[in-house]
């Protein structure tokens, strides 16, 4: 089966991503982290068997090795000011593809190619509940149904479940819960996952330096 995987991303910049990582982390130090975060991601969905990676990116991307791994994926740029407002634009931006759309951040570098391609099987939804209440991953049969999270508050303890309530019509598939990165527990909890990843190099690179 053919489906869009659309990837939001953010350009890895020193002081604009995992800031909530420093300290212990410095800031180039959790943007390294990101940069291997997004990597990883891009990886497995590159991977993924029947996928057409999108990345809806926010940023000037300065690194070169993000830049070579975004060369394999169709990337568009994020649009809106909250975060609900550009995930509602990003899937109004591929519904040219014509195809489902398996949605994912880059905060879950733990993913695999098996793992997003069985996500990708559901009727008319499916949403992957994260370990904070929030969610990591979001499926549509019909991608301008994304319209509901235009009023949905993002970041919070209810996040998952107020998503669910607006996705309320739709039959819903439940797919594997995950813990996305936020804070240094996330972070090593999900390195220990994947210890063989571009991430959980970076964290223990940066954790060598921290000590």
């Amino acid at each position: 089966m053919r489906f869009c995987l659309l990837i939001m991303a953010k350009s890895p910049v020193p002081g604009q991503v995992k800031t909530r990582l420093c300290p212990p982390l410095s800031a180039e130090e959790a943007a390294d982290v990101a940069a291997a975060a997004l990597l990883d991601t891009i990886s497995a969905a590159l991977d993924t068997p029947g996928a057409v990676p999108v990345v809806a990116l926010a940023g000037v991307v300065r690194r070169e090795d993000v830049r070579d791994a975004l060369a394999g994926c169709v990337v568009v740029p994020q649009r809106g000011v909250s975060f609900a407002e550009r995930l509602v634009h990003a899937h109004a931006d591929i519904a040219r593809f014509r195809m489902p759309v398996l949605q994912i951040g880059m905060d879950t570098p733990q993913v695999t190619p098996s793992l997003l391609e069985s996500c990708a099987e559901f009727g008319e939804a499916a949403l992957g509940p994260a370990l904070d209440g929030g969610w990591w991953a979001l499926g549509l049969r019909d991608p301008s149904r994304a319209a509901v999270l235009r009023d949905v508050p993002m970041s919070r303890a209810d996040t998952g479940a107020l998503t669910l309530e607006a996705l309320r019509g739709l039959e819903v598939r439940t797919l594997p819960a995950l813990s996305d990165v936020d804070t240094m527990a996330d972070a090593r909890a999900v390195a220990r996952q994947v210890p063989d990843s571009r991430f959980a190099a970076a964290l223990a690179r940066a954790a060598a330096v921290t000590r």
